[in-house]
């Protein structure tokens, strides 16, 4: 029985579900006998391919010794047929001394070719034995050729004769050749070598790769102690390109990358000039040029481009054989022709990186840095960047001489200016115009792209340049078309400039069909785009020289009759102002296309490297199949070539355009030529939700910078670590990994930036609109935005409490219950806030009380002032003491007559910083017996740089809180404001350029003098100028017997400028330069600590909504006239002249406003000036002045003044009995300047 609880006996059931049988004594299943069976055939399986393999091991080795026997059999032959020859070693193996007797030369034909045919069965160049018989082959052949008129050539043998060939050159290949051959085997195979090429040229024209590889092994190896070896090598280099086929030009083009990629031929050869006489100049650039067009296209790959050491040989042999070939001639401005153009400018897209890294760098710096010498110099010589060798000595001077002012000046002279013409009428891209002008764009960039610090010269030599327009059928020479026409109607005529001008919404078609386009029409396009890219190059570098009534006179008539580059040559490079405005047409709706759908143009999800123009126009500009000769492939991919636009970035060219878009904006608000709503695209945008999306924009800003900040608090030495360039890790020893992963945090770190970077140019397109290009939406709403932006930023600051007093307060109360250091701790930050001004040194004590708050000035602060015995003045802040202090701030630090001499007046008072001031403080601490360089020097000039510092927070305040100021500033200062916020896309290339017209806001005399020497006829060498400039400081306290009240200091405007002349071609570029020192860098320190300070409380973006004038506007109130009825809607009356119940004014404030309309708009803004401290009211009108204008009454005294307070904007009015008396008192009292004190 089976007892259970359940109190049933009966047996349970087995439930079995593993499938398993229990039984262990039963058969095995069906499952396991299959699985058996697969096993005993994959075993079988296993045998079987044994067994093959060892059959085929067999069969191989069956093979190889069946071939040895037969090719020892051969040899044992080719022994007995040369015993023969009496100079022949009886037995091979012995050794035999190389003093033995020569052969001697074929008797018939049937013998060399048996001994031939024969040789060529069994010959191996890594056996010893064969190259001793084939060096006595060699001589015998040599031997019969020179004795024996008869070469023995027939057809029949032009096989044998090329596998004897290849022989030869397998041997030649071999780093050492045994000792049992002869030391005259090289010289002796160079010459069989010359005869088998003049026997067979069409095949060792196709042979010709191997050909010219071995030659250029042979070359570097050369042994220079064998007689005429170098001849020898010469003529076995140069007969398969004098010998004409039909592969002639296939033997060119394996020369050239084969054996012109040979480093230090020039030194190898002896005699280079004669190689390169040698050649057919137009067959070597004819073949190259072939070899790019159909690499580029993909038709044909090229087999074995050399690494990018050997392009640049390859470069520099071939601007050589131009210089060598063209040296001679006479004329001055020989121009290169197009096949040059297109060869150079492609291999210097290829090598554009190369080139840039390493023509700079000195070697002596290298292997300073790479023996660990020089301290700080030495670790940044052996930085990944600067660790490259520098360049040879001759392809540097090759490459240098590129940049040529004959060679580039006259790049236009072979070209059709005609042709560019009349496709403006027949809008035909199929003229040869078109072509020459891509090609020449292509090389023009690149020079500029590889020589970026001579990119004003590259530019101006390009400027001066010109084409021929033929004046009739006869097409004989005639006027001159100035570069700046002759590209910008290339520039017209293409589809790409057409489509865009033509549709706004064509720009980002253009640039997504590139993806769907042949390989063809994408070439084509890229090329457009390149000249397109030269013209903006150029025309932005003309506008920097041109004065207004130049561009404005439109370049009239329009073609330069004479040839002179005198006062005419600027003026008729000006386009005429409809062309002007057809182009700024094209450039808004490509500008806007690029910022709007920034995420489109450079791909939201594609690495960094993708939003260069390469990887939109295809222009890496490199070869394809480049290899290094190591046989390991390019770090670099070499695929596509588009000459002309490799590593310019899609950044690049948005800096490029907004830069160009701003400077004929400047020019069309000084002197308007162009409609008044040409520039605004409010169309484009739906204007009612506009504000509040910019808005929200700035919000996704914020959070990205705060990101970006955490990202540097959480690295404390990131700005140190960016300074500097990541290091190799195994420059110091022991620190490997550390270093590894310092540059791999420093690496991952630059990614967050640029991913976030890109993510704010998707998400934030109007703000970069704003930003870049803010002449597109109208002013007022870009005061709004602003407006807004402050608010904002004051809510985020204060934790939404605006108003100052609630700010304390909420201080106070977040504090008072956390202990005693938190009720200190708010006592500190109130006290900050507050300080002590005496009335007689008001900017002394701002500085020293403020300056230490940096940032923290955007908060609320408190004004107590005192008297020069430090009693307080009665009254309490409510707002009214702040804005009297800011103004009083202002007016004490930008007089000229304060002796602070920290800004200085143009002749229409307009304020700059001093640009001599920082040279002053200098002159002082010389005679003070300071050294330069010195603990105690750099800190008298820090100190002078945070002085202006704190000015630009006291202007930053005053725009903060909305408090204007007296204050006018010159144009070009404040365009430094507007410019230096430029987007972080285009900050570089959009930043401020120094330019002629600028220099007219800073001295007249100055602007005049270069206005004239630049439009001066006759010689500018009779004025004896070089490039230097000589600054004027004042040093009232010199000492000495030199020192006197003024005093000179010279400096180099460009590196050797004092022993280069100023010439009428360069005069262009010196006048450049001048400006560019006198705006940018001679006040480079005081404008970059007030920009600095600025920055601090107000976004540099937020400046960059606004122009110059707009600027002003911003910090002194508006210019126009004076709106007495908006000021009579916001004005706040107090005492008797409060409004009652009735809503009706007092008779007193009738009379006011009457006398306030009838008077004109001078004495309105002397009225407002009296009672607010500025003439001018608020942009957005007088309900945003700050505090509010405001009128109370003074008593029943006919005889008082009226009087005001200034810092709460209130008008103290006696009720007067009349109004002509109220009109008599008010302008008695505006222009006596009667004010405070008199209340």
């Amino acid at each position: 029985m089976f007892q259970s609880f359940t109190g049933n006996s009966r047996r349970p059931r087995q439930v079995n579900l593993s499938g398993r049988n229990p039984n262990p004594f039963a058969a095995s299943s069906s499952k396991n006998a299959l699985v058996n069976a697969q096993q005993e055939r994959f075993l079988r399986k296993l045998e079987r391919d044994r067994l093959n393999s060892a059959k085929t091991i067999q069969r191989m080795w069956r093979g190889h010794s069946c071939r040895a026997r037969t090719r020892n059999a051969w040899r044992y032959a080719w022994d007995e047929m040369g015993d023969r020859d009496p100079g022949w070693p009886a037995r091979v193996s012995g050794r035999v001394g190389h003093e033995a007797i020569g052969p001697e030369s074929f008797k018939e034909e049937d013998d060399f070719l048996a001994d031939l045919r024969l040789l060529l069965y069994f010959a191996d160049v890594k056996v010893a034995e064969d190259m001793r018989r084939l060096d006595w082959f060699v001589r015998r052949l040599l031997r019969t050729i020179e004795t024996s008129s008869s070469t023995f050539m027939e057809e029949r043998s032009r096989f044998l004769l090329l596998r004897l060939e290849r022989l030869l050159l397998d041997a030649l290949v071999l780093d050492m050749a045994p000792p049992t051959v002869s030391p005259n085997f090289t010289a002796d195979a160079l010459l069989l070598l010359v005869f088998l090429t003049r026997s067979i040229p069409k095949d060792t024209a196709q042979n010709a790769n191997q050909y010219y590889r071995s030659l250029s092994g042979v070359t570097v190896r050369a042994n220079t102690q064998i007689p005429h070896i170098q001849d020898y090598l010469l003529r076995s280099v140069l007969c398969p390109l004098e010998q004409i086929t039909s592969e002639t030009v296939s033997a060119y083009e394996a020369f050239a990358t084969a054996y012109l990629s040979t480093p230090n031929l020039q030194e190898c050869l002896g005699n280079f000039d004669r190689l390169m006489m040698g050649l057919n100049y137009k067959l070597l650039a004819m073949a190259l040029a072939g070899l790019i067009q159909n690499n580029t296209a993909g038709r044909v790959p090229v087999p074995d481009v050399p690494d990018s050491e050997g392009l640049l040989w390859l470069l520099a042999y071939f601007i050589y054989s131009n210089q060598l070939i063209h040296g001679n001639e006479t004329s001055t401005m020989h121009s290169p022709d197009p096949d040059y153009v297109a060869v150079v400018s492609t291999l210097l897209c290829s090598l554009a990186d190369e080139i840039s890294a390493r023509i700079d760098v000195d070697a002596v710096s290298v292997k300073r840095g790479l023996n660990g010498e020089g301290g700080k110099q030495g670790r940044q010589a052996s930085n990944q960047k600067r660790q490259r060798a520098p360049l040879p000595p001759f392809v540097r001077n090759k490459i240098l001489s590129l940049v040529d002012q004959r060679s580039i000046t006259s790049l236009l002279a072979r070209t059709d200016g005609v042709s560019v013409i009349r496709s403006q009428q027949t809008l035909s891209s199929s003229i040869s115009g078109g072509a020459d002008a891509r090609h020449l764009a292509g090389y023009a960039l690149t020079l500029l792209r590889v020589f970026p610090r001579r990119g004003d010269e590259i530019r101006m030599w390009l400027y001066l340049g010109s084409t021929s327009v033929p004046t009739s059928v006869t097409d004989a020479p005639g006027p001159r078309l100035p570069a700046i026409k002759y590209f910008w109607r290339a520039a017209q005529k293409t589809s790409v400039y057409r489509s865009i001008y033509q549709d706004r919404n064509a720009a980002l078609d253009l640039l997504r069909l590139r993806h769907e386009t042949t390989l063809e029409d994408t070439e084509e396009r890229d090329k457009e785009w390149g000249v397109i890219l030269l013209f903006l190059e150029l025309y932005t570098f003309v506008l920097k020289v041109m004065d207004d009534e130049e561009f404005l006179s439109g370049g009239m008539p329009g073609i330069l009759g004479g040839s002179d580059f005198g006062s005419s040559w600027t003026r008729e490079s000006a386009l005429q102002l409809s062309e002007v405005k057809e182009m700024t047409v094209f450039l808004k709706n490509l500008a806007f296309t690029m910022y709007w759908n920034a995420s489109d143009v450079s791909g939201l999800s594609e690495p960094e490297s993708a939003s260069s123009i390469g990887g939109y126009f295809n222009t890496t500009g490199t070869l394809s199949g480049s290899t290094s000769r190591g046989g390991s492939a390019d770090p670099k991919p070499l695929n596509k070539t588009s000459p002309g636009l490799a590593g310019v970035t899609i950044d690049h060219v948005k800096g490029i355009m907004t830069g160009l878009l701003r400077m004929i904006y400047e020019r069309d608000s000084r002197r308007r030529f162009l409609p008044s709503d040409h520039w605004l695209m409010t169309s484009w945008f739906d204007m009612e939700g506009f504000i509040p999306a910019v808005v929200a924009e700035e919000e996704s800003r914020h959070k990205v910078q705060e990101a970006d900040d955490e990202d540097d608090e959480q690295n404390g030495e990131t700005q140190e670590t960016e300074d500097e360039e990541i290091l190799p890790a195994s420059e110091i020893i022991g620190t490997r990994r550390t270093q590894q992963t310092r540059n791999l945090e420093f690496l991952r770190r630059q990614q967050r930036k640029a991913s976030r970077k890109k993510y704010l140019e998707a998400v934030t397109p109007r703000l970069e609109i704003l930003q870049n290009m803010p002449f597109f939406i109208p002013f007022a709403t870009r005061v709004q935005i602003f407006r807004q932006f402050v608010l904002l930023d004051q809510t985020r600051r204060r934790n939404g409490h605006i108003d100052p007093d609630n700010w304390r307060m909420s201080i106070i109360q977040g504090l008072q219950h956390r202990g005693i250091e938190s009720r200190m701790m708010e006592h500190e930050i109130i006290n900050r806030h507050h300080a002590k001004i005496k009335r007689d040194n008001v900017f002394e004590d701002a500085y020293d009380q403020f300056y230490p708050l940096g940032e923290g000035l955007k908060e609320p602060i408190q004004i107590t002032f005192v008297d020069r015995f430090d009693t307080v003045e009665a009254g309490i802040d409510g707002g009214g003491v702040t804005k009297e202090f800011l103004t009083s701030v202002t007016n004490e630090a930008f007089s000229p007559s304060n002796g602070l001499n920290l800004f200085a007046e143009n002749d229409h008072n307009l304020l700059y910083p001093n640009p001599s001031a920082v040279d002053e403080r200098k002159d002082l601490l010389c005679q003070a017996g300071l050294k330069e360089g010195s603990f105690e020097w750099n800190d008298q000039i820090r100190e002078l740089l945070r002085r202006y510092e704190f000015l630009g927070r006291i202007i930053g305040k005053c725009l903060y809180e909305g408090i204007l100021v007296d204050v006018g500033f010159a144009g070009f200062f404040l365009l430094k404001w507007a410019l230096t916020g430029g987007s972080g896309v285009a900050s570089r290339e959009s930043g401020y350029r120094a330019n002629l017209n600028d220099l007219r806001d800073l001295d007249e005399g100055l602007y005049q003098g270069l206005l004239q020497l630049k439009n001066y006829e006759g010689n500018v060498e009779d004025f004896s100028l070089n490039f230097t400039v000589t600054d004027t400081i004042s040093t009232p306290h010199g000492r000495g017997s030199d020192a006197g009240p003024v005093r000179t200091i010279t400096h180099e405007l460009k590196p050797n400028g004092s022993n280069i002349p100023v010439t009428n071609e360069n005069r262009l570029v010196y006048i450049s330069y001048i400006a560019r020192h006198r705006l940018q860098l001679q006040p480079h320190l005081q404008t970059n600590a007030f920009l600095r300070g600025l920055g601090e409380i107000i976004q540099p973006s937020w400046l960059s909504m606004f122009n110059q004038s707009e600027l002003q506007t911003l910090v002194g109130g508006d210019s126009s006239e004076i709106n007495v009825a908006d000021l009579r809607r916001n004005t706040l009356y107090g005492g008797v002249y409060a409004i009652g119940d009735d809503q009706k004014e007092h008779p007193c404030i009738q009379m006011f406003w009457e006398v306030m309309t009838s008077l004109s708009d001078a004495e309105r803004r002397n009225v407002l000036k009296f009672v607010t401290s500025t003439p001018r009211a608020p942009l957005l009108g007088f309900g945003q002045l700050n505090p509010r204008f405001s009128i109370r009454d003074a008593g029943e005294d006919q005889e008082r003044l009226p009087s005001t307070s200034t810092c709460v904007n209130l008008l103290k009015l006696p009720r007067y009995s009349s109004q002509g008396r109220l009109r008599e008192k008010l302008l008695y009292a505006i222009n006596a300047g009667a004010g405070f004190d008199l209340s």
